[in-house]
């Protein structure tokens, strides 16, 4: 297996520096090859610019065009086309950072943007009457297989179903659907740890285990079912799911998961 491990977090002695070091040397004791994209180490540039594009930005500046020329042409910026290149290489892509503010943090955020161009991760594939491009659970990164391990200071209970924050899947709901299935990369369920601010040293051993676990088990880990675009689950062209294929009483993202 080829993982590719993509870290967020600006202190490497923090605990999502530990979880991705671990990731690293447990996976390569297992015989895995193992490439990391340590975005705070690599001094990142987190934002999308014109410089990204070269000679094929527009002006005024339109990203998905423009990034898609780019992209066409071979003229992304190095920095871009290596993590692209990455992202061909990869069997598995572990995403590891902390959920801030309900989200990844600023510089994932930006990686996804730069790094997920228009002809690369979307704007692929044939649009007609029976299909809308390839897309969620089609696409350049079809194959792959994607896991996010996630670091959060609550408690579980706030992000259970009745919690405050809301249900953790519908918070990774945008990340795991609307970036990674998106380009066709099956998401395996979440790695999180809650409660991470008031972990003590103790705490350390079993959050190691656990996390081996995970990755020991990453080939034979069944993916979350989201439901793909293109066989039949979706009316197209409006995209919504055909009356009768939601489970009784589903609604809002689970609509978008079989079973």
């Amino acid at each position: 297996m080829k993982t590719l491990i993509v870290h967020a977090h600006p202190e490497p002695k923090s605990l999502n520096g530990s979880l991705k070091d671990l990731a690293v040397s447990t996976l390569r004791g297992a015989g895995h090859e193992v490439r990391v994209s340590d975005l705070y180490a690599m001094k990142w540039k987190a934002v999308v610019d014109a410089a990204d594009y070269g000679p094929h930005a527009s002006s005024p500046l339109k990203v998905a065009a423009d990034s898609g020329r780019a992209f066409d042409a071979g003229a992304l910026t190095s920095d871009v086309r290596a993590e692209q290149d990455k992202l061909l290489w990869a069997d598995t892509i572990i995403f590891q950072f902390p959920l801030w503010w309900y989200a990844m943090p600023a510089i994932l955020k930006g990686w996804v943007d730069r790094v997920f161009t228009y002809r690369f991760a979307y704007g692929v594939g044939e649009h007609s009457d029976t299909r809308y491009g390839e897309r969620f659970g089609e696409g350049t990164l079809a194959g792959r297989r994607a896991l996010l391990s996630v670091t959060a200071g609550g408690p579980r209970s706030h992000y259970a179903a009745r919690g405050i924050n809301g249900p953790v899947e519908d918070l990774l709901f945008p990340i795991q659907h609307g970036i990674l299935y998106y380009p066709g990369i099956e998401v395996l369920p979440p790695f999180v740890l809650y409660g991470t601010d008031r972990m003590t040293a103790a705490d350390h051993p079993g959050v190691a285990a656990a996390w081996r676990q995970r990755l020991l088990t990453l080939e034979t880990t069944e993916p979350i079912p989201f439901r793909p675009q293109n066989y039949g689950d979706y009316e197209i062209p409006s995209l919504h799911l055909k009356e009768g294929l939601e489970p009784a009483g589903r609604t809002g993202f689970g609509l978008h998961v079989r079973g």
